[in-house]
């Protein structure tokens, strides 16, 4: 006898594949298990009770004309048994033992081996039915891609973020039914109390109720941070799953093989079990040579088990029928369905979730087993396949992660004195930030993915600076509305300037637009930009990029904009006529433009006060005399460049007050730089310059002169009359001695003299009134070498 409890692994699969069972396969295994129960109780039957029981027939082998078991029937009386008359008996004078020799050697010889050996045929093939079932859930192939599948299916269905996600959709979507069934279930209510007096009190208690409920939002499942960090996990999995199992249709190929195998064998145990099923008799005639031993050699055999068998193989063949059926069914669902594409079509449909993507191959594949199950599964799974699930998930993350309390640690004072909260490097904007309110004065994002302003930016009502670097932004049309007179400053910076958002030429209120960005190859000579004419109040306008020319929207704004900045990162810029048009233009930066000459444009801009030629290819300056025309130029920036020279006629520059020409290839400065008597800053660091003039001497407002990075190898006296001399940086020159007359500079208040050749310090650097140890740069040697009391003098507070 075969234990059940050998066969508890094939009927009892692991829970978790439930899932993956559709109808079919459940009514098939409650087939297998029943015709397992049938092969069980025919092989007890079998073992416990006597197999067949035999009596000598008493004709002689030539009389016999019939079978011997036949003679023993009546006419008319078939061997079921059924009306068999009693007839007298004869006496056989044979001994128990040789009875039970009979009926073993009769059971070997005669009884079919169909009848013989039923019970187990059925539970053998019940059991290879069982392992065909189950073959795909161990195949080596496809076991473990269903184990992955399974196990995050049970994470996401179970996943807290699922019901949250589903439960903000049936709030937003189902508030009309949900005030139905409010009602519906108060109603309900009311009905239980029964009739009568009390019924009707409660009634009236009962009643008002509903509208305190239906005004009370849906209840939505919050989540700790813990569970945050588990459903983002989930939703990497579930990106890594689909990428794997979308590439195959192993599973699908593994359950249709499996299919075919069960029809097959329904085939072949079915039509084998219809033609030996009449084998099964109750009557068995059996001839045996045992006449020296028995002294008969025909018996007639009573199968004892043959009528219950019967039964139970018509039984067990009726069960073998349905559950071909169910085979076959299953044939033509795999074939007739298009079971390598999903659509989530209704579950967007239900959840408002529009990007959920159709899947393909197995994965699509166990989606329609999950189907036949239980479509909630699907519907839950379908949360983490969703790029707005997830978005809404980082922000929740996000709200748990930046509380109000750790985004006031990142205030702090910009530049311009504004609060400013700079958030880096997030996979979102935090809906916390605007619970700071009136706190936030400048906002500056960068590298923040996926920003939607929601409507609560309303609540910062002191917005006045918003920076936007490598985070592209989406504002809805309220928000626009109040930042189009709010906001004062914008700093975009992406890869392309296409990609900034065209909302930000819409901020009429705006008094400062920074861009910076790549113009698109088929642009970049053309130069295109939107149009900047809602811009009224635009005053400041900074563009990085590579354009070819000034965009021809710079025009818009002409009449008002006072600072246009162009930084074209080493691309040349050319066309250049239209700066003629910014009649107001006071500040113009042109940097790094691939300037070989001074724009003739920029003699037409009678406002210009400041003119910065930084990091171009400039080697000649004699348009220099040009700049009187510039009446109001006092800031002249021509660093960075190959200037060589500097020509006689600078003289004409009276009003200039800062002059910039350090990092060029000078190696003398004209006399006539002494008759720009206006000048007050005059930077020529970093150059070849091996003398200087003494009409430097003449510039009396001279208050920062930088000489560093020279090859000075002395000063001329003259330079020390220029009595309002606060800052003289002269490091890192050949000087060999510093004159005493730098006593003279009583305003002095920084003095660099490292890197020279200095034996000693003049004692004369007493008299500096304002020159502290702090603004005094030289090596420790030589302050160490001043006598104590100058050196006292310069360190007191």
């Amino acid at each position: 006898m075969i234990p059940v409890a050998e066969f508890k692994q094939f009927t009892e699969q692991q829970p978790a594949f439930k899932v993956l069972k559709p109808w079919w396969d459940v009514l098939a295994e409650y087939l297998t298990v029943a015709m397992l129960m049938i092969g069980v109780f025919g092989c007890t039957l079998q073992v416990t009770q006597d197999k067949i029981i035999c009596l000598p027939s008493h004709e002689s082998r030539e009389n016999q004309s019939e079978a011997p078991c036949q003679q023993l029937l009546p006419r008319g009386v078939t061997e079921q048994g059924g009306g068999l008359r009693e007839v007298s008996g004869l006496k056989n004078n044979l001994d128990l033992q040789q009875y039970s020799f009979i009926n073993q050697l009769c059971y070997e010889t005669a009884l079919h081996w169909y009848a013989k050996y039923f019970p187990y045929l059925v539970v053998i093939h019940t059991l290879i039915f069982m392992v065909c079932t189950s073959f795909w859930f161990k195949f080596p192939g496809t076991s473990s891609k269903i184990e992955h599948f399974i196990s995050i299916l049970g994470k996401c269905f179970d996943s807290p973020w699922t019901t949250r996600a589903l439960s903000e959709v049936s709030g937003e979507n189902n508030k009309g039914p949900v005030v139905g069934r409010t009602v519906a279930a108060a109603a309900a209510v009311v009905t239980v109390t029964g009739p009568g007096k009390a019924a009707e009190g409660e009634k009236e208690k009962v009643l008002p109720e509903p509208e305190k409920v239906v005004t009370e939002p849906p209840v939505v499942t919050l989540l700790d941070k813990k569970e945050g960090e588990q459903a983002k996990a989930l939703f990497e999995k579930v990106k890594k799953f689909r990428v794997h199992v979308e590439e195959g249709d192993i599973l699908y190929t593994m359950y249709i093989r499996q299919t075919v195998l069960k029809v097959c064998k329904f085939l072949a145990i079915l039509v084998y079990n219809v033609v030996y099923v009449e084998k099964i008799s109750f009557l068995v005639s059996c001839r045996v040579e045992t006449s020296e031993v028995t002294g008969y050699a025909s018996f007639c055999c009573n199968h004892t088990k043959a009528h219950l068998f019967s039964k139970l193989a018509f039984c067990y063949i009726s069960f073998v029928c349905v559950y071909g059926l169910t085979c076959l069914y299953t044939l033509y669902w795999l074939f007739h369905r298009p079971l390598k594409e999903y659509s989530f079509r209704s579950v967007r449909e239900e959840t408002g979730m529009g990007d959920i993507p159709d899947v393909k191959n197995d994965f699509a594949f166990m989606l329609h087993l999950i189907d036949q199950y239980d479509s909630l599964y699907s519907k839950r799974f379908a949360v983490f396949l969703s790029e707005v699930s997830e978005s809404r998930l980082k922000q929740l993350n996000l709200n748990h992660e930046w509380t109000p309390e750790k985004l006031r640690q990142k205030l702090q004072r910009n530049a311009r004195g504004r609060q400013e909260l700079a958030l880096c490097m997030l996979p979102g904007l935090p809906d916390t930030v605007f619970e700071l309110g009136s706190e936030v004065e400048a906002l500056r994002l960068e590298a923040v993915g996926d920003i939607t302003f929601p409507p609560g930016l309303s609540q910062l009502v002191q917005l006045q600076e918003l920076s936007l670097l490598h985070s592209p932004a989406r504002l809805p049309f309220s928000s626009q509305i109040f930042l189009r007179d709010r906001l004062k400053v914008m700093r975009v910076k992406c890869e392309e300037l296409r990609e900034v958002p065209l909302w930000v030429f819409g901020l009429r209120g705006l008094e400062e637009l920074h861009l910076e960005g790549l113009f698109p190859p088929e642009l970049a000579r053309a130069a295109n930009l939107e149009s900047l004419r809602e811009l009224k109040q635009l005053k400041v306008l900074s563009l990085r990029s590579n354009a070819g020319k000034v965009p021809a929207s710079v025009t818009d704004v002409a009449g008002h904009l006072q600072r246009l900045s162009l930084h074209n990162d080493g691309a040349r810029l050319v066309a250049l006529n239209s700066l003629k048009k910014l009649a107001a233009l006071r500040e113009l930066e042109l940097v790094a433009c691939g300037l070989e000459r001074i724009p003739h444009a920029v003699f037409s801009l009678g406002a210009l006060q400041e003119l910065d030629l930084q990091d171009n290819h400039l080697r000649s300056i004699e348009e220099i005399l040009s700049f009187q025309h510039c009446r109001k130029l006092v800031t002249l920036r021509l660093w960075h460049n190959q200037i060589a020279y500097v020509p006689e006629h600078v003289r004409k520059l009276r009003g200039l007050e800062q002059l910039y020409l350090s990092h060029n290839k000078l190696e003398t400065l004209p006399s006539q730089l002494g008759m720009c008597s206006g000048l007050r800053l005059l930077d020529v660091a970093h150059n070849g310059l091996r003398a200087l003039p003494p009409e430097l001497g003449l510039l009396q407002n001279l208050q920062h002169l930088a000489l560093s990075y020279n090859a000075l190898e002395a000063l001329p006296e003259e330079l020390f009359s220029c009595r309002k001399l606060r800052t003289l940086l002269l490091g890192y020159n050949h000087l060999s001695q510093l004159s005493p007359l730098v006593g003279f500079l009583r305003a002095l208040s920084r003095l660099e003299l490292k890197g020279n050749r200095l034996e000693a310090l003049p004692e004369e650097l007493g008299s500096c009134g304002g020159l502290k140890r702090a603004g005094l740069l030289v090596e420790d040697a030589l302050y160490d070498a001043l006598p104590a009391e100058v050196r006292d003098r310069m360190e007191e507070e």
